[in-house]
Formats: structure tokens, C-alpha cells, sequence
């Protein structure tokens, strides 16, 4: 039996979902864009397990998350469910090992150190991994958000391609905290056209969260990084 609370937050977490979801939608049309193209990815960081499992019920296929020790953690009580799990958070090289136990695209690869460490761990555990450029988009270049300075790119592209078992499957962005997130989702979508240019398959741009979803799908993006408009606030750590 569903106990008061978990229905409770199945019903709130399926009005955010359905309020967001006609955000893409609303997006997509005034953008010309099919619906089909945006897929969303529901970021569950600092949420509970439970909330993800009720995710998976109401459709949710794609979960991202920022830090290994918990998202492993998390997998780990959802190993039954059909989710695709994204690390979309800023990955050091000495928690590779363990990212390939649970992560099937790891969107924040943003130097050649970390894709050749991905490489040497994917081929040792046996699997293909799915990987992303992420693009600095601060004008001029922070280094807080992680990414690689655009005119960087493609020469970063072209070594994960030369990589045996990583799949560049294109670029993400952060918008920057200052200035307009249009401008740099059209930055993020020049760089990704260059990619494009370079591998046909690697067509996915990841870009745009609660406040910018709108903007980031009029600019390309095929995937669009969801929280607190689908789970609320996030709890408070200790």
C-alpha cells in the first residue's frame, strides 16, 4: 500500500512534471521545433531515492546528477528502474573509476586528462561510455562552472573521437550567472554546429534549466537539465 506521504508526493511531483513539460512544449512551438527533439532530464541531486523511483513511474527516463558518492549511492537502490543516469556536475579524475559503476553519459568532459582517464576506465571494466564537451560560456572565461574555452573545443572533440571506448554524443553549457543566457546559448549552439561538422552523430546540445529552458530551446537545445521546478527546493544538508 502507497503510504499518505509517498502519494502525496507523487501527486506534486506529476503537477511539476506536467507544468514543465508544457513549458518545453510551449517552447518548441514558438521555436518551430518538434516536441520529439527536447528531452527532458529531471536533475535529482540532493533528492532522496524514493523521489526518484516515482519519477520513473510517472515516465521520467533521464536523471542527472552532480556528485559521485551520492548518485552511486542513489543508483544503487535504483538499479531495477529504465533510467539513463547523466553526470551533468564537475568530475576529478580520482572518482572516474567509480562514475563508470553508474553513469551512462558523463556531460562535463572538459579536458583531454579526464577523457583519457574515462577511456583507461571504460576499457578496463569492459563498456562504452557516452560523453559530452562542456562548453565554457562566461564571457570572459571563469573557471568556477568548469568547461572548455570554446576555441578549444574541437581540437577536444576530435581526441575523444580518436578514443576507443567514449561516445562524443555533443556538447552542454551552463548559462552564465551575469548577462544574457540567449547570447550564450547561442555561443553553446555555434560550437555545437563545428562539432556537428566533425562527427555527424554527436547532434545533442545539453543546455538550459529551470529559469532558462525557454531560451535555451530557442537556440537548439535538445536537452534541457530540470530541477527545482519539478522537485521544489532542495532538502537541507546537514
Amino acid at each position: 500500500m502507497i503510504s499518505t506521504m509517498s502519494a502525496t508526493r507523487r501527486a506534486e511531483l506529476a503537477e511539476n512534471l506536467d507544468l514543465v513539460q508544457a513549458r518545453i512544449a510551449r517552447a518548441c512551438e514558438a521555436a518551430g521545433r518538434d516536441l520529439a527533439e527536447v528531452r527532458l532530464i529531471v536533475v535529482t541531486k540532493t533528492f532522496p531515492a524514493s523521489d526518484v523511483h516515482l519519477l520513473a513511474e510517472l515516465g521520467v527516463r533521464d536523471v542527472g546528477e552532480n556528485r559521485d558518492q551520492e548518485a552511486r549511492a542513489k543508483w544503487s537502490e535504483c538499479t531495477d528502474l529504465p533510467l539513463r543516469w547523466h553526470l551533468i556536475g564537475q568530475l576529478q579524475r580520482n572518482k572516474v573509476n567509480s562514475v563508470l559503476h553508474w553513469a551512462d553519459v558523463v556531460q562535463t568532459v572538459d579536458r583531454p586528462e579526464l577523457a583519457e582517464a574515462l577511456n583507461t576506465a571504460a576499457e578496463r571494466v569492459g563498456r562504452r561510455l557516452g560523453v559530452m564537451v562542456q562548453v565554457a560560456l562566461d564571457v570572459p572565461l571563469q573557471s568556477a562552472r568548469g568547461g572548455c574555452a570554446p576555441a578549444d573545443v574541437p581540437a577536444l572533440a576530435r581526441y575523444l573521437l580518436s578514443l576507443g571506448h567514449l561516445d562524443l554524443t555533443g556538447v552542454m553549457g551552463v548559462a552564465p550567472l551575469l548577462g544574457e543566457p540567449a547570447a550564450a546559448f547561442t555561443r553553446l549552439a555555434q560550437v555545437a554546429g563545428i562539432v556537428r561538422e566533425l562527427t555527424p552523430g554527436a547532434d545533442q546540445i545539453s543546455a538550459g534549466m529551470s529559469g532558462d529552458l525557454e531560451e535555451a530551446i530557442d537556440r537548439g537545445a535538445t536537452q534541457v537539465r530540470i530541477g527545482g521546478a519539478v522537485l521544489g527546493n532542495r532538502p537541507i544538508l546537514p
